[in-house]
């Protein structure tokens, strides 16, 4: 969230930042609310009947000339939706007709703050290469035994028209991002600087509907995650700046990320451990070669095994496939 935070900073140094304006749904007149709110219903229901057709007839004229990708997921998810009962949850107005284009006549990044009525609570959004015009976003929940949410950004041409879906789940090992928040809180107060790091990432993941979408309490879970964080993870990790785990043998294991998944247990989610190598190797090499990353880590920080099922480590190449593998945390001694 280093965006967020900065434009933050922005404000209280400069005071109010010019930006588009928003309208939350308590004060919009109904007559906006209820049409919003339909849109997205109507759009919800497509998806969760795999009818890409009726969701490309009802996209703005961007997003249907470019659609392919739209299809796929609604392909995707659809299954996950079965029979699941749709109700909208939120929506906001958001007007960007005055927004001007970058100096190279390219679209600009639209910034909405959002404030409730009297409560200092904010929803944020920071929309880049966002033409002029008049938008919404709108959160549709699909509620059940596996909740889903479904967030789509709306765009006004002659009627509410869909720009953008993003739908994910809301649970992850049958637990809500709430759970993971309270429960990295917790684990931070243990002395479980890696457990709780990681638990308030999983909560961030499953809290944000979308990556353009901050709010003041993602902005808290982002603070108390960095103050959790274990001091080699406190600058990032990526391909660039790895963390450098060595193993007994002498190897190195270089890991650029971490991520959840909860396709094995459902119970506890596993670590998935994103390792960069030089080059794959067959697959027995990469096999062997995971598993003593996975291996290496739980023996660096030993906490982790009272957090997650197992590690997922994905082996990735430039020019190469990502090759993963699964070990549960008893293989792991």
């Amino acid at each position: 969230m280093k965006r967020l935070s900065a434009v933050f900073a922005v404000l209280l140094a400069a005071g109010p930042l010019a930006a588009e304006t928003c309208t939350t749904q308590s004060q919009m007149q109904a007559i906006d609310r209820d049409g919003i709110a339909q849109a997205a219903r109507t759009l919800a229901l497509a998806m969760q009947a795999n009818d890409p057709a009726a969701i490309k007839a009802q996209s703005s004229a961007d997003l249907a000339s470019n659609f392919a990708a739209v299809a796929s997921l609604t392909g995707d998810t659809s299954p996950k939706l079965k029979g699941s009962p749709l109700a909208v949850e939120s929506v906001w107005l958001l007007d960007a007709t005055g927004l001007k284009p970058n100096t190279d006549g390219s679209p600009a990044t639209g910034q909405f703050f959002c404030t409730l009525n009297q409560s200092s609570t904010e929803t944020d959004f920071i929309i880049d290469g966002l033409p002029a015009g008049k938008y919404a976003f709108a959160i549709v929940n699909a509620g059940g035994a596996n909740p889903w949410r479904i967030s789509m950004l709306l765009r006004n041409e002659g009627g509410w028209k869909l720009a953008g879906i993003y739908p994910k789940a809301t649970t992850s090992a049958g637990k809500d991002g709430l759970y993971y928040w309270t429960t990295a809180r917790t684990m931070a107060r243990q002395n479980q600087p890696w457990n709780a790091w990681l638990y308030y990432q999983q909560a961030a993941e499953l809290l944000q509907p979308v990556g353009f979408v901050g709010s003041t309490h993602l902005e808290k879970l982002r603070t108390e995650a960095s103050a959790a964080a274990p001091p080699v993870v406190q600058k990032g990790l990526s391909a660039e700046q790895p963390l450098v785990l060595r193993a007994t043998d002498g190897s190195e294991y270089r890991i650029t990320g971490f991520g959840f998944n909860d396709s094995v247990s459902k119970d506890k989610v596993d670590l998935v451990v994103h390792l960069k190598v030089e080059t794959m190797g067959d697959s027995v090499a990469a096999r062997k070669r995971n598993t003593e990353a996975a291996r290496t880590l739980v023996l660096a920080y030993p906490e982790l095994r009272s957090a997650f099922h197992g590690v997922w480590v994905s082996s990735e190449a430039a020019g190469a496939s990502a090759f993963a593998t699964e070990e549960p945390m008893e293989n792991l001694r």
